[in-house]
């Protein structure tokens, strides 16, 4: 398990302009990545015992970040 942050940023390099773009013009968009920031730090601080949480509560967690992910994907691949 990793300690590392999953920030947008580094979860997709390659679309850092369309990031910046979608942050800029897309009220959905920017209220994904900003419940993606909240659910990641969550996850973070599970992860290094500043807040431990059970492991049931960590995995939905877990998923929840996994579905604003791809959420996320999609609309920054999208044409």
């Amino acid at each position: 398990m990793s300690h590392t942050p999953h920030d947008l940023r580094e979860e997709f390099p390659e679309h850092a302009a369309k990031l910046h773009e979608l942050k800029l013009g897309n009220a959905h968009f920017v209220k994904l990545a900003e419940r993606y920031d909240e659910i990641n730090r969550a996850i973070h601080r599970a992860e290094t015992n500043l807040e431990p949480v059970d492991s049931m509560t960590e995995e939905t967690m877990r998923k929840l970040r996994l579905k604003l992910k791809d959420e996320i994907h999609a609309l920054l691949t999208a044409r």
